[in-house]
């Protein structure tokens, strides 16, 4: 039986090569598991969402409805007015905006529907990474090339030394910021300069920015590539995209709501892909979306959990480990005193938490090895009592690896 052949090329998601690595790790004691690997927000949803999804009459007028590929225009409207306050720039809701079903789809159907299909054509990527944007190229028949995001460069990626016949072959460039894992943020300059490579070298720049409402500071609060784009005199965002997402910002990862935004001649494209996709989101949720796209309020208060949580872990675990603080996300990318595999093996028998192994989220380069590893991403998703408890199993286990 035939199957398309690039399937083979897929690695197994991180979560199964955990699952696998943690089959011989058992834990034998009292301690109450806490699973900190998966980056799924556990803050409860906003009320009002849950009422309105809740609503039968509306339910049983939008169960009676074909959903529209393009969105709801209340919903386009509600996304560019948010974009208009959140980043100052004017976005067009009939050009410029189509609500998607969660990043992740979006971000995987972006690379089918824009790459050329050459064998010969590259799309950039960090190293570690959101296993999507693989995945996404390898199906589509494209290389990944890996920027490494290492700690020795404070975790950004290297961009001056791409070689420019890289650059000339590159058809997409995938960034993240807040990154995931590392929580870096990529300056608007530093966009600009990419924004510039791009129109040079011709490609598009995919930026996922769903993690952008998680930060820890004013002076800290991530920009846009949008924005970036705006403020150097490309108000049409010329091969610039951007991926944002309710699932982070409103704690509503099983809405699977989201939206892209940019460039209209490429979002005309993509919605071009999206209509044959059938892939549309459905109408009860373009009404929740709407509601929640236009409040602010729950927006803040999910921010200061984070916040009051990052504040009580960094106490405990600072004097063990060398923390590096995020600008935002709710990960720390934590390095580890023995190699990650074994850090998470061990930290699981022993202290009955999950962790990720860095390694699991990056990928081999010559002459620099993978630069996941002896790293682990920390995800603050559990309640607050939860993480505190984390934090202080994690500082015991840091002085048992110690005196070992």
């Amino acid at each position: 039986m035939a199957t398309n052949p690039k399937l083979d090329l897929l690695q197994s998601y991180p979560f199964e090569k955990l699952r696998a690595a943690l089959i011989n790790s058992h834990y034998h004691g009292d301690l109450a598991p806490i699973p900190l690997s998966i980056g799924e927000p556990k803050h409860p949803p906003p009320q009002f969402v849950i009422d309105a999804l809740s609503d039968s009459g509306a339910l049983a007028q939008h169960l009676a409805t074909y959903p529209a590929t393009r969105g709801s225009d209340a919903l386009r409207q509600a996304i560019a007015d948010w974009l208009r306050k959140r980043f100052t720039v004017s976005a067009s809701a009939e050009r410029h905006i189509l609500p998607v079903n969660g990043t992740r789809e979006a971000l995987f159907a972006f690379a089918q529907a824009v790459l050329s299909g050459q064998g010969s054509s590259l799309v950039g990527m960090p190293n570690p990474f959101y296993q999507i944007y693989e995945g996404a190229v390898l199906l589509a028949g494209a290389t990944p090339f890996f920027l490494a995001n290492t700690a020795s460069r404070g975790y950004q990626a290297d961009f001056d030394n791409v070689a420019a016949a890289t650059w000339d072959a590159m058809e997409l460039l995938y960034i993240c910021s807040p990154g995931n894992p590392t929580g870096h943020l990529i300056s608007d300059a530093q966009m600009q300069h990419l924004i510039e490579l791009a129109h040079r070298h011709d490609f598009i720049i995919a930026a996922d920015e769903c993690y952008s409402e998680i930060y820890f500071s004013e002076q800290t609060r991530p920009s846009s590539l949008l924005a970036a784009s705006d403020a150097m005199g490309n108000p049409d965002f010329a091969r610039c995209v951007v991926f944002h997402s309710l699932s982070k910002r409103s704690n509503l990862p099983g809405l699977r709501s989201g939206f892209v935004a940019g460039d209209a001649d490429i979002i005309e494209k993509f919605l071009q892909y999206r209509t044959y996709h059938g892939c549309a989101m459905g109408t009860h949720q373009q009404h929740a979306s709407t509601l929640a796209w236009q409040d602010e309020t729950h927006v803040q208060e999910n921010r200061a959990r984070y916040q009051e949580k990052f504040e009580a872990v960094s106490d405990i675990l600072q004097p063990h480990y060398d923390l590096q603080q995020p600008d935002g996300g709710f990960y720390h990318w934590l390095p580890t005193p023995t190699d990650d595999l074994s850090f998470c093996q061990s930290l699981f028998a022993q202290q009955h938490i999950t962790v990720m192994p860095g390694s699991f989220l990056g990928r081999d380069q010559p002459s620099l090895g993978n630069p996941g590893a002896n790293h682990v991403r920390v995800a603050w998703v559990a309640p607050l009592a939860d993480c505190v408890e984390a934090a202080h199993r994690l500082a015991e286990f840091a002085n048992d690896v110690r005196s070992d």
